[in-house]
């Protein structure tokens, strides 16, 4: 009953002409009201963090401290509008790609995909092709967005990062894809402390950023 009366009401709409649009969730007309941030107002934000950022075309570039289990770390970090500008794009720089095919164990980057379901939020490992970089991304819309929302973004992404650096680290990786590490091992168990290696985006800074 209740689909044949829809049916005599878009019947008795169509004669008149008129279509009604199906209406958007709570969440979506939000997300449509609110204002989105143009290029320039994302670098102005990213300055009021107290970062330095470097723009590079549409996207910034800088340092960003991330601090977990007492350790501090200095992360290589992007940040950029899609072209549309409805989306942005937060980036965190990993480690490069092995020169050597012999040094990419598949297991090791089977690790990698499967952790991309554990991640949680949008958050996820990809590999930036013309940089040989790994990173791990993350894209929301641009509604709303503000430098405290921004900064609360850069601490989980970077949180996210440190947790997963048994899995991405390649100074970890071994021929049959092991983490030389626990894969559930925090940051500030792994040997003296601190990871072996920094995590930084060479081709991005004239400095590696450095813990």
């Amino acid at each position: 009953m209740k689909m044949f009366n829809r049916m005599l009401l878009v019947g008795a709409l169509a004669g008149t002409g008129t279509i009604l649009a199906p209406a958007l969730p709570a969440v979506a007309q939000e997300q449509a009201a609110a204002p989105k941030v143009t290029s320039d107002e994302l670098g102005q934000m990213i300055a009021a963090l107290g970062l330095q950022p470097t723009k590079k075309e549409s996207r910034y570039d800088f340092a960003f401290q991330a601090q977990l289990q007492d350790q501090e770390w200095a992360l290589s970090m992007s940040v950029s509008l899609s072209q549309d500008g409805s989306a942005l794009w937060v980036i965190a720089w990993l480690d490069e790609l092995p020169k050597a095919s012999t040094d990419v164990p598949r297991a090791a980057l089977l690790r990698l995909l499967a952790q991309n379901d554990q991640l949680g939020d949008g958050k996820f490992f990809a590999y930036i092709p013309n940089a040989r970089r790994f990173v791990m991304q993350r894209s929301i819309p641009n509604a709303g967005l503000t430098s405290a929302k921004l900064r609360l973004l850069l601490q989980d992404l970077g949180s996210s990062v440190v947790e997963t650096y048994p899995i991405w680290s390649t100074s970890n990786w071994n021929p049959t894809g092991t983490p030389v590490a626990p894969i559930d091992t925090p940051a500030a168990s792994l040997p003296n402390g601190v990871p072996a290696q920094s995590v930084s985006n060479d081709s991005k800074f004239e400095q590696p950023v450095r813990r």
